[in-house]
């Protein structure tokens, strides 16, 4: 059954699209501006990448919108996001999460602020991969239930640092895209069930990585790996897993769908299930 999200997601691509098919969209190649993630950054689905969103080349600026649903067997995470970039070297970001307990009853909220910068390097062009920082302030709205189960802190920032290349004529003579992000956070679940815990209190740092193949211009497929810490002693957390799917019919706009494996979440194993995110870049 499709969900009322992905409705308002489709209807909100279909009305953006027709402006920005006209406007400058930017230098730089198609897919190079990549998706958005579920926590507003330019990245795949589930890890920010160093590459920055929209296709602002040097001079230039550009902006995206973007709408994401994640359903699995027990939860569903809705996020509408924005972000804006500036000369292929800041990105400012927003996302604004919903997740729904459909077992447990309830919702939690999140909001994310983020900024990356790219510091050197190009993610097609030269020797060195692209190499950006990032930092992810996040607010929970709803703090009771994180509380309640060992949640410390109700806001804190993630800090990262990611490194992107590029292989126009890689394997099977496909281009290619690999990423690997290093993140310091003390995040649960993300930051929807708070900062730290009784088991660990401090950050720690993370490893999350991506990989795509392009099929051909506009289609890639690709997996995903997010390592998260394991803060609380109600539940273990476990790392996220996707299998993606991206389609970029223009620089306006980008689809990505994937079959996702989110562990145990909040006591309840084998999260599994479905991810889709409409972006329209301008």
């Amino acid at each position: 059954m499709i969900k009322r999200g992905l409705l308002s997601a489709a209807a909100l691509v279909l009305a953006v699209s027709p402006l920005t098919t006209f406007a400058d969209t930017g230098s730089k190649l198609l897919a190079t501006g990549g998706a958005s993630t579920i926590e507003g950054a330019g990245g795949g689905g589930i890890v920010p990448w160093a590459t920055l969103s929209s296709y602002a080349d040097t001079g230039e600026w550009g902006a995206t919108v973007n709408i994401s649903e994640v359903s699995v067997d027990d939860f569903r995470l809705s996020v509408q996001g924005a972000s804006f970039s500036w000369s292929n070297r800041v990105e400012l970001s927003y996302a604004q999460q919903t997740f729904d307990l459909s077992t447990i009853g309830g919702e939690l909220e999140q909001k994310v602020v983020g900024a990356k910068v790219r510091l050197f390097g190009n993610l097609v062009y030269g020797d060195w991969p692209q190499l950006s920082v990032g930092a992810q302030y996040k607010k929970n709205q709803k703090f009771a239930l994180p509380s309640a189960v060992g949640a410390l802190d109700d806001s804190d920032t993630d800090w990262y640092v990611s490194a992107a290349k590029a292989w126009l004529d890689g394997p099977f003579h496909r281009t290619w895209v690999a990423n690997l992000t290093v993140r310091r956070t003390r995040a649960n679940q993300i930051g929807l069930l708070g900062f730290g815990g009784d088991n660990e209190q401090n950050a720690k740092w993370v490893a999350e990585a991506s990989v795509a193949a392009f099929l051909n211009r506009y289609w890639a497929v690709g997996v995903e790996f997010r390592e998260k810490p394991d803060n609380l002693s109600f539940a273990k957390e476990n790392a996220w897993k996707d299998v993606f799917v991206a389609y970029f019919p223009s620089k306006a706009v980008s689809v990505v769908g994937a079959y996702t494996d989110l562990g145990s979440i909040a006591g309840l194993d084998d999260q599994n299930g479905w991810y889709l995110s409409l972006q329209a870049a301008f």
